[in-house]
């Protein structure tokens, strides 16, 4: 990781119910990386991800967003969450549920209707505004939950296995459909998922967690630097030498990590 760092995790440690979900962990992500937090469940994906958001206090340790201490949710960062159905207002058209993040951030009533057509434009909704949820498809409800966190203008964009519920072939062209995103806003993306072959597909980095931490057995078991060229293709990067051995890697990882 060369980027100057935005995020900065040293010895962060959670404890729930009495339980150790988290052993001190510690990295960088940088500003503009695409890193993605794979493991078993239970590992603590999601914990970490709630804890860099500011939703989750650590136990121990301590998370930094360019250098300030994280202690609570900002509007620099925004959520993607799976449940694409809960995060949405089923009483609100898709621009209303946009409008939402805009009404939060108290901007003016007169800017809203640009940025909303922007973002819609960005995640190709534009000729589907005035629906409501229950009239679009899991993918379209994804892309306007996805429209909402851009119409914030975040820096960091967390994601916790936003594609995990669609189809396959829907969860392709959002996958592509976000790695343009992040390259054309400059966004940097902490993403989790369960998908070996997502995280290497989308990440510049991966980061593998493994369950039941304690001595001798940290958290963070692995962290991979993904060398494949961008942009990458559905079927030509999928059959890259460098894919190929880190899917075996990652695969072997998990199946231990499951012993």
């Amino acid at each position: 990781m060369t980027q100057k760092a935005i995020l900065t995790f040293n010895q962060v440690a959670i404890h729930l119910g009495g339980r150790e979900i988290l052993s001190p962990t510690s990295f960088d992500v940088g500003r503009g990386e695409f890193v993605c937090i794979v493991g078993p469940s239970g590992c603590g994906k999601t914990t970490l991800l709630r804890a860099a958001t500011g939703l989750l206090s650590a136990s121990a340790g301590e998370v930094r967003r360019e250098g300030e201490l994280v202690t609570r949710p900002s509007r620099e960062v925004a959520f993607v969450f799976q449940d694409y159905g809960r995060a949405l207002l089923p009483w609100r058209t898709v621009e209303g549920n946009i409008s939402l993040a805009l009404e939060a951030a108290a901007v003016p009533a007169g800017e809203r209707p640009a940025r909303i057509s922007d973002v819609l434009a960005k995640v190709g909704l534009s000729k589907h505004s005035h629906k409501f949820p229950a009239q679009l498809s899991g993918g379209m409800q994804q892309r306007v939950q996805i429209a909402r966190c851009l119409a914030q203008k975040p820096e960091v964009l967390m994601m916790d296995e936003p594609f995990g519920a669609l189809d396959a072939l829907t969860r392709q062209s959002l996958q592509d459909e976000l790695a343009r995103l992040v390259r054309d806003d400059g966004l940097t993306v902490l993403f989790v998922t369960h998908d070996l072959e997502e995280a290497i597909y989308l990440g510049d980095r991966v980061i593998a967690l493994q369950a039941n931490p304690g001595p001798g057995r940290p958290s963070l078991a692995r962290m991979i630097d993904v060398q494949i060229p961008r942009p990458r293709d559905q079927l030509s990067t999928k059959e890259h030498p460098e894919f190929v051995k880190l899917r075996r890697e990652l695969f072997a990882f998990i199946e231990q990590s499951h012993d």
